[in-house]
């Protein structure tokens, strides 16, 4: 089981490394390795389960945060305005790529968070409002995908992740708090 023991922080070599493209078929350890992520997102989420290990709520985690340079980031996204709901997004991407996205731009009002950053970190991270991405399942089959809104930040964030980007390396560092034009919050969709 992962914990946050697990999982490294900013400032570790790993992070800032471009992760290495995955090839089929896949080996038993990135099966487990892809088990193991997905499983620490439903920890992470569910209170009982968190607490007790001290997990911190997570929506994504890529496989570098775990310490493993290789193109793999799993997600289980909630519906930010239901939260019984049924996950917007659940799964393991390997390869990820953005080959297509919005001018429109989007960002969180509260900011963004990391697993991997133990502090908070004020400022608007903007992102494509819509991206469609190319990616490949743990048996090699391959997708195109176009996702939006909580989506498309968390898909970003990850894919950020293997390419060796944190999510405060978009903040503008003179003025954090100011949206670019053609960028709303996601609540104002």
């Amino acid at each position: 089981m992962i914990t946050m023991d697990d999982i490294i922080r900013e400032g570790h070599p790993t992070l800032r490394k471009k992760a290495e493209k995955i090839t089929f078929p896949v080996s038993d350890e990135i099966r487990q390795l892809a088990a193991d992520m997905l499983e620490f997102l439903h920890n992470s989420q569910d209170e009982e389960i968190a607490e007790k290990y001290g997990l911190r709520g997570g929506v994504g985690l890529a496989a570098p945060q775990v310490n493993v340079s290789i193109q793999m980031t799993a997600l289980l996204v909630p519906d930010m305005f239901d939260p019984d709901a049924e996950p917007l997004l659940e799964g393991v991407f390997l390869n990820p790529r953005i080959v297509s996205h919005s001018v429109e731009g989007v960002c969180l009002r509260e900011g963004e968070g990391c697993l991997s950053v133990d502090r908070d970190v004020p400022g608007y991270v903007p992102r494509h409002a819509r991206i469609t991405v190319t990616y490949n399942d743990l048996d090699g089959n391959s997708y195109k995908k176009r996702f939006s809104g909580y989506e498309a930040i968390v898909l970003q964030h990850e894919i950020d992740h293997l390419n060796g980007i944190m999510f405060f390396d978009h903040i503008n560092e003179e003025t954090p708090f100011k949206l670019e034009e053609h960028t709303f919050f996601l609540d104002e969709e």
